[in-house]
């Protein structure tokens, strides 16, 4: 369900409105309009604001990477915030962002606050802003943020409030986009999500599954790799339900992703998140056939126990997740496996937890992103009486967290004295000497030039952009060490 060509037009007429405002008023005092954009959360969020931050710079904001409120003559003219609520704490660090940043509005009182993201879908959260938060104008949801340029419009030249606009079950084609990285891209593909695991606040504040059409994905990427792109990651709540929600052409996600990696001239496509109980054979198949498409697979367990599988709603066992996993390395035996672990949800054994970590060892997931269990709001695991208490938790969770480290550094270990096609980020953070990237697998890698052993050759050093291989020298828990040896 794409937007109306023509509503889509007159958010670019108000975009252009706003610029020429803007313009005249940069003219006036000497000073560009600035706007800077916080993201909490995933990679959707990351996604979307490049988006936001594409939009504000047609509006002709320029984006600043960060913003001091000590010092009124550095306060953006526009904040946004773009919100996270999967756990609790993400909430508290928006609020508390929100608080800080009243102060710096009676410095600066034309400033434009904006809250937007998963948060604003919550009526607790708009009617906490509404009455708490007076010095926010401005709150989108998760399916309007495209009408950015209109409610900008309403609060610069009607003096509006605009709070608890409206969300919209909508894919917009064409928004500008302004990129973090020139040579790695996001690319959503689906929205939403209809799985309503028990824990999970996810379905309520991105709606259900829509899906874009596979020529406008594509279409999308063509644009990227001509821009220099060098990898896209394909996004999506549940990406294997590409297809099977509303919106899209009957393509489904294993089509779609073959479609990505030959018909775009892309180099590296890899996606998340993929949900064990809609991995189809096909997909799997794509990932061994395709070059293009990288050996990762992201697959979150969430947990090894069924009868605490079954609780969270996740429609799959422990012996069908199992199977999956050997299936896949079947197929695709070099493989990087990575994986989401919850620890603490209501009514968790210490047998159930047991069983999580017996999975670990008989899996050995190359990465796991571990969580503690939050409680949401409107979620069927929040009315549990059966909520662990935090020691229990927390002593578990280091539990889960050592085994990982231990598993992590072992199958790093194994890949000393192998050499591994990194696509090079840039310098590394913590030596500027030393080049830093990621193999197909995302596993990030730091490396030398060896100048002597290159000799002339050493004349190419790899720049940012480059696929170079690398020979690993030594393995870290979370990262790799080596040399160049282009």
């Amino acid at each position: 369900m794409s937007i109306d060509p023509g509503t889509m037009a007159e958010m670019w007429r108000l975009s252009d409105k706003i610029k020429n405002y803007n313009e005249e008023r940069a003219g006036r005092t000497g000073q560009p309009l600035t706007a800077f954009v916080k993201t909490f959360g995933c990679q959707m969020n990351e996604h979307d604001s490049e988006k936001l931050k594409g939009m504000l710079a047609r509006m002709g904001y320029d984006v600043v990477p960060d913003y001091q409120l000590s010092d009124s003559a550095l306060i953006p003219d526009v904040v946004v915030f773009n919100t996270c609520c999967v756990r609790e704490n993400a909430e508290d660090k928006i609020f508390g962002q929100l608080g800080a940043i009243k102060g710096a509005k009676k410095h600066k009182p034309d400033m434009i606050v904006i809250v937007c993201g998963c948060m604003t879908e919550q009526e607790w959260v708009v009617e906490r802003i509404k009455k708490s938060y007076r010095h926010v104008d401005l709150v989108l949801g998760t399916g309007n943020t495209y009408r950015l340029p209109e409610y900008m419009a309403k609060r610069i030249f009607e003096n509006k409030r605009v709070i608890g606009a409206e969300s919209e079950d909508s894919v917009p084609e064409g928004v500008p986009m302004m990129r973090d990285d020139k040579f790695k891209a996001y690319v959503t593909v689906m929205y939403g999500c209809d799985n309503f695991c028990s824990y999970c606040i996810v379905p309520y504040v991105r709606g259900r599954e829509r899906s874009r059409k596979a020529d406008d994905v594509i279409d999308e990427v063509k644009g990227l790799v001509q821009s220099g792109a060098k990898e896209v990651m394909l996004l999506g709540q549940n990406v294997n339900s590409y297809g099977k929600g509303a919106g899209g052409d009957g393509t489904d996600f294993a089509a779609l992703i073959r479609r990505v990696a030959c018909e775009t001239g892309i180099e590296r496509v890899r996606f998340m998140t993929s949900h064990p109980k809609d991995l189809s054979p096909e997909l799997i198949r794509a990932i061994a056939e395709e070059p293009a498409i990288c050996s990762q697979l992201h697959l979150p367990v969430q947990s090894g126990s069924t009868s605490e599988l079954k609780r969270m709603n996740r429609k799959y066992t422990r012996e069908k997740y199992l199977g999956l996993v050997s299936e896949v390395r079947k197929l695709i035996p070099d493989v990087t496996l990575s994986t989401d672990i919850m620890i603490g949800f209501p009514g968790e054994t210490e047998e159930e937890f047991e069983d999580t970590l017996s999975l670990l060892e008989e899996v050995r997931f190359d990465a796991a992103f571990t969580f503690i269990y939050s409680k949401r709001q409107g979620t069927p695991a929040a009315m549990s009486p059966d909520q662990i208490p935090e020691d229990v938790v927390n002593e578990r969770f280091k539990r889960l967290v050592d085994t990982q480290n231990r598993i992590s550094r072992e199958k790093n270990e194994a890949l000393e004295g192998k050499t591994l096609s990194v696509l090079v980020e840039g310098p590394s953070r913590t030596d500027p000497a030393r080049l830093t990237g990621r193999t197909e697998g995302n596993k990030v890698v730091n490396f030398d030039v060896d100048a002597a052993a290159l000799g002339e050759r050493c004349l190419n050093r790899p720049e940012a952009g480059d696929i170079v291989p690398v020979k690993i020298t030594r393995a870290e828990t979370w990262s790799l060490e080596g040399v160049y040896c282009g």
